[in-house]
């Protein structure tokens, strides 16, 4: 029987909440598809991998990560004032739906790089845009079942 190791493809279903296995839904892969991923290929969250490691079709898993173990601490230096004129159009208008608060925002950098964010306050002169990832900052709890451990034929 195969086991998850380094470049295996695994098939499995769990569920994930907020907090511990009492918290908030946040999502839930059995009633769909399973998720299929090459363990230890960065696909995945690490604290999510280390406790899959070793184990085998048909084991349950149940385990609660720290941030630190999956998206990370909330970065404060990620929480950004931009300028309410970089939002105007050429006419120098802008698009109050556009800026609205809980709205996602995908911006460049001057080098072209993308980020994505959320906006989390406007004022008269700035919009505060959050660039955490969604997940930053919470404790996450897993729990769930492997379907299928296989070698990676390279055709998943």
């Amino acid at each position: 029987m195969a086991i998850v190791d380094i470049n295996m493809v695994v098939t499995l279903h769990y569920v994930l909440k907020d907090g511990s296995e009492n918290g908030q839904l946040i999502e839930d892969t059995r009633g769909g598809a399973p998720i299929v991923f090459t363990f230890g290929v960065g696909q995945m969250i690490p604290g999510f991998e280390n406790n899959l490691k070793g184990q085998g079709v048909g084991d349950k898993f149940s385990f609660t990560l720290a941030p630190g173990e999956a998206y990370g601490d909330m970065n404060h230096k990620a929480l950004v004032d931009i300028p309410l004129s970089n939002f105007a159009d050429q006419y120098g208008n802008i698009d109050p739906k556009a800026i609205a608060e809980g709205q996602p925002l995908r911006m460049k950098n001057q080098n072209g790089q993308s980020f994505q964010g959320v906006i989390k306050e406007k004022n008269d002169t700035s919009v505060k845009v959050d660039f955490n990832h969604p997940m930053a900052g919470r404790t996450l709890h897993f729990s769930g079942e492997i379907l299928e451990v296989r070698e990676n034929d390279g055709l998943n």
